[in-house]
């Protein structure tokens, strides 16, 4: 009853600051709707709105200027673009899209995919040629059943190289099969080898909650997770993890996060509260968003505490999951990160570390501070307020919200670890060299394991002095990537 008070307080509160009534535009011809949904949205709820002249609430008199600058941009997406805080620069991770069924999808780990992800490097001494690394397979995948493998590299599609200005059409297309062409590294100058393996992409379901195991190392009972995206469908599948490393008595645990760039703040909260163990009372994190909306709302509705139970709910508010939370009650936890590592992930990382020690492996992360939710082109901005507009599909997912753990801190630059070690695409050992994710053979993982057991901070001869830049991964390609988002019902 708590929430749903805070939530009704919501919504009518927000609604008082639109500018304008979404019942005045009652009379715009249906194919510049989106514009002015587009307009409103981002005046009440963008995090910059102060910060951009033409998303002040005294900028326009009338739903008649609304209109004369709305519809001055021939689509949806250049006046979203307009109306954003210095895009790539301050505001890097604004989405809009014309399909939110789509987007919907991918927050419940819902893609058209085939199941490699890989990135993709540019040849030694070249700034045009390129070639690929898988880097992990979705289990039950065309991939997987086909074969494909970590580590295994690829340098043309179709019986097409691969270059900077064909990667696009070639891999991340609307074609929904292709074949790669299997390459030996050769000291990353790949040459083909003659093997192939032809993949097509479907409807696919990704599991996150990827590796459940322990490893027994003298006193230590080490759990290992590899957890690769914060969706809120796979909450009890993350919960049962946490009941196997209860009951196999683990002590010690290593959280995976190198593939997960972000996803919901609530099951970043279910996550946390899993590794330690801290009352109801006892604050994970909380939110700052625009000014207009904290002068507006109760400021109890941005505070995020540790939880002892988990209770999700459908569109409709009906149950779908409640269960006690399997909490480890731990002091310390470990963390694998990379490059790839961004949003909810960090806001895990930066919620504990006021409260126990946290400990990183790897390399430096995103630094993705900011959180979104998804507005769509209904009274009250969510997909079951009255009157969603059955005339498209359009959906906005602006930054929103600042996020910080319960001293206001947050690291807008990234994560450094105190252990650094990249995995191996060849620019270390001179060959591809990633093992198997939950095995030793994997060097992140067994350099964890090893800093778990003698407390060494030093890397060893894994340590390079020039980093090898991908161009570019099939996570990244995919628009929502490095989401972190709150439910907004």
């Amino acid at each position: 009853m708590k929430n749903f008070t805070k939530k009704l307080i919501f919504f009518i509160a927000l609604s008082l600051l639109v500018s304008c009534s979404k019942d005045d535009s009652s009379s715009i011809p249906q194919d510049i709707e989106i514009q002015d949904f587009v307009w409103k949205g981002m005046n009440a709820y963008y995090y910059w709105q102060s910060d951009v002249p033409n998303l002040a609430d005294t900028r326009f008199s009338s739903q008649a200027e609304i209109n004369s600058f709305s519809y001055g941009f021939p689509t949806p997406e250049e006046l979203f673009e307009a109306v954003r805080y210095q895009p790539g620069v301050i505001d890097r991770f604004s989405w809009i899209v014309d399909d939110y069924i789509a987007l919907e999808n991918y927050f419940q780990g819902i893609t058209l995919n085939n199941g490699m992800e890989f990135s993709l490097f540019y040849e030694n001494g070249s700034t045009t040629n390129a070639y690929g690394i898988v880097r992990y397979v979705v289990p039950n995948s065309d991939a997987d059943n086909k074969g494909v493998l970590r580590g295994m590299v690829f340098s043309a599609v179709n019986g097409t190289p691969i270059t900077n200005n064909n990667y696009q059409s070639l891999l991340f297309g609307t074609n929904t099969n292709y074949t790669i062409n299997l390459a030996d590294f050769n000291a990353g100058n790949p040459i083909l080898n003659g093997n192939s393996i032809s993949l097509e992409k479907f409807e696919l379901q990704d599991n996150p909650v990827s590796i459940v195991k322990t490893f027994d190392e003298g006193t230590k009972k080490i759990g290992y997770l590899l957890y690769n995206q914060f969706a809120s469908s796979y909450d009890g599948e993350l919960n049962a993890a946490f009941n196997y490393f209860k009951t196999q008595g683990v002590n010690e645990l290593i959280v995976d996060l190198r593939y997960n760039g972000g996803g919901s703040v609530r099951t970043a909260t279910y996550l946390g509260s899993m590794i330690t163990t801290k009352s109801n009372e006892t604050l994970f994190s909380q939110q700052v968003w625009n000014e207009k909306v904290m002068k507006n709302i109760d400021a109890s509705y941005f505070l995020n505490y540790f939880t002892d139970m988990i209770k999700n709910t459908d569109e409709n508010g009906n149950v779908i999951l409640e269960e006690t939370i399997n909490s480890l009650n731990l002091s310390s936890v470990y963390f694998i990160v990379t490059e790839d590592t961004a949003s909810a992930s960090e806001l895990v990382i930066n919620a504990l570390k006021p409260y126990i020690d946290v400990n990183l492996v790897g390399t430096q992360t995103v630094g993705k501070q900011v959180g979104s939710i998804t507005l769509y082109d209904s009274d009250g901005y969510g997909r079951n307020d009255a009157n969603l507009n059955p005339n498209h599909t359009y959906a906005m997912q602006p930054i929103v919200l600042e996020i910080t753990n319960s001293k206001g801190e947050n690291n807008p630059d990234g994560y450094i670890p105190e252990v650094e070690l990249y995995e191996d695409f060849g620019q270390i050992s001179g060959d591809v060299d990633l093992g198997v994710l939950g095995e030793k053979s994997d060097p992140l993982l067994n350099r964890t394991i090893n800093y778990i057991t003698t407390g060494s901070k030093f890397s060893g001869k894994r340590t390079i002095s020039v980093k090898k830049e991908q161009i570019t991964n099939s996570k990244l390609q995919r628009p929502f990537a490095n989401e972190m988002y709150v439910d907004f019902k």
